[in-house]
């Protein structure tokens, strides 16, 4: 009976040992496998791949009702997190098109990262992409100002820069630019489109989203 219940111990402290060395969203990408086993994803959807703000929009297929869309953005990723999981998160879709936004918190996780720094690791992920579908065209979502996030700003907009620059070199790929589309009348961005995090988005701010988006969506 002793030698059965600490193999049992053993066991359960085995188990706790291979939790917490799991990478970072490793159940949100078997969460992601589980759906594509439960209900494999249509070929040529719009692959909508990144951070919180697609995480959050869950109701993004209301807003595009004439796309097929598959959302597989991850809340709290970074552009580091979808390079490690490239593979799972590119391979099993064969889309029509991809959508990334992501790059927030990159800096937000790491504040002594610098733009060129992210936007290495856009342009890595952005060669993933192209190793596994070397002609769909591939969208950029602008990162955001959320006003949380304030003092992060002009590393946002360097970030931003760069990785515009970058898309208009390239051929089927593109920058969406939401931003300015975020500003009032007085040229700066609008709290009221925010939750009370000042971070996440209301449904009044995935209307702008949507209406800037959709020109590019194919």
């Amino acid at each position: 009976m002793r030698k059965i219940f600490s193999a049992l111990i053993l066991f359960l402290m085995l188990v706790g040992i291979s939790a917490q060395n799991k990478p970072a969203f490793w159940d949100d990408i078997q969460h992601f496998k589980q759906l594509n086993k439960e209900n494999p994803p249509p070929k040529n959807a719009v692959l909508l791949v990144g951070s919180s703000s697609f995480t959050m929009w869950k109701d993004v297929d209301a807003y595009f009702p004439e796309k097929v869309i598959v959302n597989r953005g991850f809340g709290g990723s970074s552009l580091y997190d979808l390079n490690f999981y490239s593979e799972e998160l590119l391979k099993p879709y064969s889309p029509k098109q991809i959508i990334i936004y992501c790059g927030e918190n990159d800096f937000a996780g790491n504040e002594k990262l610098k733009p060129r720094e992210v936007f290495n690791r856009f342009k890595h992920f952005y060669a993933e992409i192209r190793k596994y579908y070397p002609e769909v065209p591939v969208a950029y979502v602008s990162i955001k100002l959320s006003p949380s996030r304030e003092n992060l700003w002009p590393k946002f907009i360097e970030t931003n820069s760069l990785i515009r620059k970058f898309m208009e070199r390239k051929e089927n790929a593109e920058y969406i630019d939401i931003t300015k589309a975020m500003n009032g009348p007085d040229g700066k961005i609008r709290k009221d489109l925010f939750l009370e995090d000042m971070l996440h988005m209301k449904p009044e701010g995935y209307q702008i989203w949507k209406k800037v988006m959709e020109p590019y969506l194919k």
